[in-house]
């Protein structure tokens, strides 16, 4: 199927699942984000799909399951940020020194994610931080699950040898 066949479908298909997107989300320009993540979708598997498919089902399809990955993705988002806030809130109550320890552990982490090899780097964050399945992420990074998941493992190990080398000292141990 030629790209330019693709083009018509957009110009046939994106009025309806751009409105379909806005009544399931709450603001028009989400609805935006979400339409053309449906279409750059839709793009990827065109040559996959069959001669005789129902496009506009497919389409659907596409479209509900990008708009369910962005529910999941904003309800990590805000469980992320509530637990970084009482993480704070937490901090502010034990006192300066436990909050620059907890700062310095947060640098030390933020440190070794950004020394990783990009692709590990993405791996891990598309896994851990967006909780994605190895999948999603091979195919996000041009490569098979299997390489995804040797990713992310090979991430893991060189942030735990990182951040092992930079022991805490025995009082955070003792509590």
């Amino acid at each position: 199927m030629e790209a330019t066949a693709f083009d018509g479908i957009v110009v046939t298909h994106h009025g309806e699942i751009f409105r379909y997107l806005r009544r399931l989300s709450s603001r028009p320009a989400e609805a935006d984000d979400l339409s053309q993540e449906t279409f750059l979708r839709a793009y990827r598997a065109w040559s996959g799909l069959a001669p005789d498919a129902n496009v506009r089902a497919w389409l659907f399809a596409i479209a509900t399951n990008v708009f369910r990955n962005h529910l999941r993705s904003e309800r990590r988002r805000r469980a992320a940020h509530d637990t970084v806030r009482a993480t704070r809130r937490e901090l502010d109550a034990d006192g300066p020194e436990e909050e620059a320890m907890a700062g310095e552990m947060l640098t030390l982490t933020e440190g070794a994610i950004r020394r990783l090899p990009l692709k590990q780097r993405l791996a891990f964050t598309l896994r851990k931080l967006h909780e994605l399945d190895y999948e999603l992420i091979g195919q996000s990074l041009d490569c098979s699950a299997d390489t995804a998941r040797a990713h992310v493992f090979q991430a893991l190990r060189k942030i735990r040898t990182t951040l092992n080398s930079h022991a805490l000292p025995m009082a955070e141990f003792t509590r």
